[in-house]
């Protein structure tokens, strides 16, 4: 829901050698108040230990996390690769301020939802029949967070405010575009790992 908030109007029709468009906004001022009103609603999900509020958190999350991971990776980032520079341009100056906010919030939604979860139910003790699995999941989440925040977020303003200049570099934002969906693409396959893992740890 939040992503479908977030999305903005259609794209404008520029004159033939018009000059790069500089006039859009890095962050989304309009997505902060839906971003505030799942952060809030998440601590106050962990403070008050509720399990379907933290389930629900989680699995949304997760799910919203992998899915725009796979989509980007393998759906976008083809599509991307046969645009001109220009159209690739246009879209990243619609795409790339969403994706600032989206993904930090799921991140966030995901793993702090997932960890209070587990200390909920019991799932940390190591007397927890599935522990080495849990585990195994933590480590990939991890490497996945890290690879979110390091690479992905960074690669994302970089583009961002490179577009920003009055002539901005086309070939260093290409680069950027493709550790960006690079990137999305690796964490997007991680995630499946993850859901193999979990799923397995829940028929067992």
């Amino acid at each position: 829901m939040a992503e479908a908030t977030l999305i903005g109007t259609l794209p404008r029709t520029e004159a033939p050698g018009a000059p790069p468009r500089t006039d859009f906004q890095i962050v989304p001022l309009a997505g902060l108040p839906i971003v505030a009103a799942i952060i809030a609603g998440l601590i106050v999900a962990i403070a008050g230990n509720w399990l379907w509020a933290l389930d629900f958190f989680h699995v949304v999350g997760g799910g919203l996390w992998t899915g725009i991971d796979l989509f980007v990776g393998f759906v976008i980032g083809p599509i991307l690769g046969g645009l001109s520079l220009q159209a690739r341009r246009e879209f990243s100056i619609r795409f790339m301020p969403k994706m600032l906010l989206i993904m930090p919030t799921l991140v966030t939604m995901t793993l702090a939802s997932g960890w209070q979860l587990a200390r909920h139910v019991g799932n940390l003790s190591p007397s927890y029949a599935h522990h080495s699995w849990l585990v195994a999941s933590f480590i990939v989440v991890g490497v996945m967070s890290v690879i979110a925040i390091g690479f992905l977020e960074p690669a994302n303003l970089a583009v961002l405010y490179e577009m920003k200049k009055p002539h901005p570099n086309g070939e260093r934002i290409a680069r950027l575009m493709r550790r960006f969906i690079y990137t999305a693409g690796i964490t997007g396959a991680m995630q499946v790992a993850t859901l193999i893992i979990m799923t397995r740890i829940t028929t067992w």
